[in-house]
């Protein structure tokens, strides 16, 4: 083993991912962090601001169904740093932590300024440089930045956005093109007038969660998924909504012969969008339950069961995450080492791994940081 010749670790980038990789190696390694902003500052609006830092999901399997990019990626990483080893990790820095009924983790204090502070304490022996780097040359590896180049004997490129792909692409690495992911979608139909109105335990896509409407379109948990499943999909493309799964309409019918359309509709949906629906099927809202025949009943069960919606674009600057990154390919899952540049890893967002809404991004961040540093500490 060669580690004790091992003596300087750069790792580009002071996210979670960053961050994490550099506690690990500390202890060991002379660590220098680069980030030209403020550490750990994407911590702070995860979680609505409260840092959903986990899933409560302990099967490496199921968890790793929630990315519709890196899934089987990341069986190996997982099987190594797991959901239980960042619960004991944020319990030995001082953040006790809480189970909300939909398994999301957050922290006691529900603050992830808390979190940041602690975690940032907890980097004692690591130096962060404040600088942007611009590239990363080889042989020997070489850390170019605004201020000046360094070198070192192994690098860790943790950083996202067009910094990190930028520096891959130019070590030689392929890059699947980012798209928006987690974002709210733009729609060929206008829902204007039911901006704000949210619809519950809607089905689509396998998923069942919330849609909100919005004056560009839809968005809620429901459409986050889809649009992470579909984030590489040409626009414009169809989604069908199944608005409503429990209804038997005819014995509704029957029962409230004199309750016009609208109202008894309402009792399922929200009144304002009951009105949108059977206007768009050109069905007076104020028609008598007696009155609604056969055909008319079947056109309304169709839109409760089959809402089309045409999707044109996500929404500007929505995204919560991106989908794409570095080829999963070139990587070596067991050490998080490039297969194309040996002494160089890559942990979190950088990679073409993404995950739904509910700490699993940033389990994606701790999994793989660490199976990065563990992998430097065994070459």
């Amino acid at each position: 083993m060669a580690q004790e010749l091992i003596s300087k670790i750069a790792v580009i980038g002071g996210g979670p991912a960053g961050c994490f990789c550099a506690y690990n190696l500390q202890k060991n390694f002379d660590i220098t962090l680069f980030e030209s902003g403020k550490p750990l500052a994407t911590l702070l609006p995860t979680g609505g601001g409260r840092c959903n830092f986990a899933h409560f999901e302990f099967d490496n399997k199921e968890l790793a169904k929630n990315y519709p990019r890196g899934e089987k990626f990341l069986y190996s990483v997982f099987s190594k740093f797991s959901t239980g080893d960042t619960l004991a990790f944020f319990d030995s820095i001082g953040v006790k932590s809480y189970v909300q009924d939909d398994m999301r983790v957050f922290p006691q204090s529900n603050s992830a300024s808390d979190v940041r502070e602690k975690f940032l304490n907890a980097l004692n022996k690591t130096k962060i440089k404040k600088e942007r780097v611009l590239r990363i040359n080889k042989n020997p590896l070489t850390v170019v930045t605004d201020c000046g180049s360094y070198t070192f004997d192994k690098i860790v490129i943790a950083v996202g956005g067009h910094n990190g792909y930028d520096c891959a692409k130019f070590l030689g690495h392929n890059i699947i093109e980012p798209k928006p992911a987690l974002t709210g979608l733009k729609t060929k139909e206008s829902f204007k007038k039911l901006s704000g109105v949210c619809i519950k335990n809607v089905n689509s896509c396998g998923f069942n969660d919330n849609i909100l409407f919005t004056h560009e379109g839809i968005s809620g948990p429901l459409i986050y998924k889809i649009s992470s499943i579909k984030a590489h999909d040409k626009f414009p493309y169809c989604i069908t909504l199944n608005l409503i799964d429990n209804i038997n309409l005819q014995e509704d019918l029957n029962n409230n012969p004199h309750k016009n359309i609208k109202n008894l509709l309402a009792k399922y949906l929200p009144k304002s969008f009951c009105e949108y629906l059977l206007e768009n099927c050109n069905i007076n809202g104020e028609t008598k339950s007696h009155l609604i025949n056969g055909k008319t009943r079947d056109k309304i069960l169709d839109k409760l069961h089959n809402f089309s919606v045409t999707v044109i674009s996500s929404v500007k600057d929505g995204e919560v995450v991106t989908s794409g990154g570095v080829n999963l390919n070139e990587i070596n899952p067991k050490t998080m080492e490039s297969k194309l540049v040996e002494g160089v890893y890559f942990c979190g967002e950088v990679l073409d791994i993404d995950g739904f809404c509910g700490g699993y991004n940033l389990q994606n961040c701790w999994s793989t940081a660490f199976v990065a540093a563990e992998g430097i500490k065994n070459s």
